[in-house]
């Protein structure tokens, strides 16, 4: 019995990683181009899971909804740039503002999303119909490949734009040396807005996938926020792959403490985590030891 609820919790944990590999990834290429930390990166994902909602509520199609939660999550993000970080970048403002500015951000959305969705938990069906999926005795929910499969072709699009095309090479030669890229004409502050878009995009995504599992509600975000910076710093803050690794490891993690030891543990671990990373290995899993340029 003990080894079939591991089993359970493993799977669970899996399912849950795969959302904070999402959060993560938006946390580390905002990080990566612009060197800020955006703690408002969670709730793209409650814009994106509500959006969905609302659209699949008003009778649209679940494409249909999908494409406009990612949207509005992107389109907020493009306006979070324009209108706070980039007056703040362009007045020189240290790192401890700019974070700042992120989690002023984070309070402001989430206060819009209580006003324009108030309260109640919203949900939709999963995306494939059918029974629970079992899987050597554990149980997966329908809507779990279609977590996985997103995981799986976000992560591979973001590898072949960095390691396969003109701009990702001219992204990471930025981001290597920020006055030397400047002084050949690299946009830099071009990259920085695309950055910002992709990253809420990205956590949009993640918000539409989760929803059918979760329930969608206007404080969703500061829970994935927290989740997702936590597997960004485990898995290291410059590393794409250490976001994915840092998200299934917290989630697994988290399950296996919650089911194991007590519920109250699934929560408080992550923050657990968090501590040990920053005190013993602080470039996370497998990012790299030197510090941005």
């Amino acid at each position: 019995m003990l080894l079939a609820s591991i089993w359970q919790y493993l799977l669970a944990g899996l399912v849950v990683g795969a959302i904070y590999a999402l959060i993560a990834a938006g946390f580390v290429l905002i990080y990566q181009v612009t060197g800020v930390i955006n703690f408002a990166q969670g709730e793209f994902a409650m814009i994106g899971a509500m959006t969905t909602a609302s659209v699949v509520g008003a009778g649209k199609s679940i494409y249909l909804a999908g494409a406009a939660g990612v949207l509005a999550a992107a389109v907020v993000g493009a306006l979070c740039y324009v209108l706070a970080i980039n007056p703040a970048r362009s007045r020189k403002a240290s790192s401890v503002t700019l974070i700042f500015i992120t989690l002023g951000l984070d309070v402001a959305l989430r206060g819009a999303g209580l006003f324009v969705w108030g309260t109640n938990p919203m949900s939709i069906d999963a995306f494939s119909k059918g029974n629970a999926i079992t899987i050597l005795g554990g149980v997966l929910s329908p809507q779990s490949p279609w977590v996985f499969g997103t995981d799986l072709l976000v992560f591979a699009a973001l590898y072949l734009f960095f390691r396969h095309t003109y701009a990702g090479t001219a992204v990471r030669a930025a981001v290597a040396n920020p006055p030397i890229a400047s002084t050949f004409g690299i946009p830099l502050g071009r990259f920085a807005f695309w950055s910002f878009v992709v990253a809420a995009a990205i956590g949009g995504i993640g918000g539409v996938v989760i929803v059918p599992i979760t329930s969608g509600t206007y404080d969703m975000g500061l829970t994935l926020g927290l989740a997702g910076f936590v597997a960004a710093v485990l898995g290291g803050l410059d590393s794409l792959p250490g976001a994915a690794l840092g998200g299934f490891v917290l989630g697994v993690v988290e399950k296996l403490a919650g089911g194991l030891i007590s519920t109250g543990w699934e929560q408080g671990v992550g923050f657990v985590i968090l501590v040990l990373v920053l005190v013993l290995r602080p470039q996370g899993l497998i990012g790299r030891a030197a510090r941005r340029a």
